[in-house]
């Protein structure tokens, strides 16, 4: 299982994504270019001390990122088409964000093999996108035992 976050924008947001990576031991992906400037000093702060524990692959496009993500590529997003819970998911498959200000791209889209969504209060957006990585995460764990070698 692994969680990948597509052009993030927001720098908190990566940090938070990859201590939830390192806790939940799920390789992390992030899908460049960012909306901020991602060099390898800003990686190591974002990371915190969560860095040496986290498995992080950057790729410099969707294109890369595609060609390197073993299994299906679930997109989470708030138009998706199946429910979390109602969706039967595999280890081997990469759970996506979008980005903050502006969602999933068509692009993105187009490349997912599954869209799903969380269900929420009516009316209400969006949850934060690391928070619905989370929330995904933990289900698909769930459904495939990723919880079972955690302590």
């Amino acid at each position: 299982m692994r969680l990948a976050l597509y052009q993030p924008d927001i720098p908190q947001n990566l940090g938070a994504a990859i201590r939830l990576a390192a806790c939940l031991s799920a390789p992390l992906d992030i899908v460049e270019p960012c909306g901020f400037p991602l060099t390898d000093r800003a990686l190591k702060r974002a990371a915190l001390d969560y860095g040496p524990h986290a498995l992080i692959a950057r790729h410099d496009g969707l294109a890369s990122f595609r060609a390197a993500a073993p299994g299906r590529l679930v997109l989470i997003e708030t138009e998706g088409a199946v429910r979390l819970h109602d969706f039967a998911f595999a280890q081997s498959d990469t759970i996506v964000v979008g980005r903050e200000s502006a969602g999933s791209p068509p692009e993105l889209v187009a490349a997912a093999d599954a869209i799903v969504r969380i269900p929420m209060t009516a009316g209400l957006r969006s949850l934060n996108v690391v928070t619905a990585a989370a929330v995904a995460l933990s289900e698909a764990m769930r459904q495939t035992g990723g919880f079972e070698r955690l302590t």
